[in-house]
């Protein structure tokens, strides 16, 4: 049975109708060896040797795929230390002392419009993975690798719908990075051969919707781009969720977009692409919230990958009132709490949210039913709970939690204030066994 899937209205600040300010450049900059999706790495610089802004420092290696290292300075490689990472694991970072001058690194050179027009979808997809661009939702997987389908792609999805809570960095590079955005989109297209993308943006933004609309019938008309005014609901910003109200197709568990003729990537990433195509640059900055009840000045910063979290607080104020803090990396729904102040901002870090603490006692299930309720993917997340406390992992397949998107809904909803997502994701572990 499946169960009634329950939206939970998006909630909205002003950040976004403030210009993103320029975060200073921190003195010295970390740049992660390894991540989460990268065990082991190979270093290129030792201490002591100068490197430029965008020079490749490194490779990681992954399962199956490797990711280029970049520096986001340019000055001199002072030594390998440890901090966290937005995983959660304490990993090696390069500490970079800043030179302040950003020379750029002579592998960064412009395409000319034949040029682009010449490459053929091996070329570009080349370039992308040799410029790094990963996933700039949060997701980080490498775009590259994404875009190696074989399938035909009849349909570009352009996600800038952001539903989670106190997140609107991708409103704020909607009006700024137009162009980008645009021209990302674009090479999309001519990756594929495809003449339908669509943007998709929250129907609550129609300053937004209204920019880009204009931005398309000036430099774009009639080449195939519209914009696709979303329901503002959680988690519609979930590809299965755009997929189904921007083009009506519903997405079976398990399946991606490409298995449906779509592609889609978030805003920033077709941002990144354009960057990377046309003049050969991996990403060294991006747009962060930093946002939520327990900070003094909510702000949208353009923050240089590779600074320490603490630069970030101090940025926006500092911490509001006297109780204990929880950091979360990304959203409330979905990010990742981090250990302690001694963090990095990678480049897949959307935002930093402070909350302060609460307090609120956990007490026992009492089978009201609305972590079923909300869950949408139809799962039922008190019976997935129950089997993880008695270990049938006979009983935890059968309920199939590899199906659950950890949209935390499931916590959220629950009366109890148990943390029901922690137990379906000790469950996807267990059922993986």
């Amino acid at each position: 049975m499946i169960a009634k899937t329950t939206k939970i209205g998006g909630v909205d600040n002003l950040l976004s109708k403030r210009p993103a300010l320029p975060a200073p450049i921190p003195d010295y900059v970390y740049i992660a060896v390894e991540n989460g999706r990268c065990a082991k790495a190979d270093i290129y610089v030792k201490e002591g040797d100068h490197v430029n802004l965008c020079q490749l420092i490194g490779m990681r290696h992954g399962p199956f795929f490797d990711q280029p290292i970049h520096s986001t300075v340019s000055g001199t490689m002072v030594k390998i230390e440890k901090h966290y990472h937005r995983c959660g694991k304490l990993v090696n970072f390069m500490k970079i002392e800043n030179d302040r001058l950003d020379t750029l690194d002579p592998s960064v050179k412009d395409r000319t419009p034949e040029e682009v027009a010449a490459l053929t979808k091996e070329e570009m997809i080349k370039i992308i993975e040799n410029c790094a661009c990963v996933g700039l939702g949060g997701s980080g997987f490498p775009t590259h690798v994404k875009l190696q389908t074989k399938e035909k792609i009849n349909h570009i999805l352009i996600n800038g719908i952001e539903c989670e809570p106190y997140l609107d960095t991708d409103q704020r590079f909607m009006l700024d990075k137009t162009k980008e955005i645009f021209g990302g989109t674009a090479l999309l297209m001519q990756m594929f051969d495809c003449h339908d993308a669509r943007i998709c943006v929250k129907e609550t933004h129609p300053e937004i919707i209204a920019h880009l609309n204009e931005m398309i019938d000036k430099y774009y008309p009639n080449q195939g781009i519209t914009v696709s005014p979303m329901k503002n609901f959680y988690p519609q910003g979930w590809e299965v969720a755009m997929v189904k109200t921007a083009l009506g197709i519903k997405m079976a568990p398990g399946k991606i977009p490409p298995a449906y003729g779509i592609m889609n990537v978030n805003v920033t990433t077709a941002a990144t692409i354009y960057e990377a195509i046309w003049h050969n640059k991996p990403i060294y900055e991006r747009y962060m919230s930093v946002n939520g009840d327990g900070i003094n000045a909510p702000s949208n910063f353009i923050v240089r990958v590779g600074t320490p979290v603490i630069n970030l607080i101090h940025m926006a104020g500092g911490y509001k009132g006297d109780e204990n803090k929880v950091l979360i990396f990304g959203g409330p729904m979905m990010g990742a709490a981090i250990p302690n102040e001694d963090c990095i901002a990678t480049k897949t870090v959307t935002s930093l949210i402070v909350m302060n603490e609460s307090t609120k006692p956990e007490a026992a299930c009492i089978r009201c039913g609305s972590c079923v309720l909300s869950c949408p993917q139809g799962l039922q997340p008190v019976l997935i709970m129950e089997a993880v406390k008695s270990t049938n992992r006979e009983m935890i397949k059968m309920l199939n939690p590899l199906n659950c998107m950890e949209c935390g809904l499931c916590t959220y909803s629950c009366t109890s204030g148990i943390r029901v997502t922690d137990f379906v994701r000790r469950a996807k572990l267990l059922a993986k066994l």
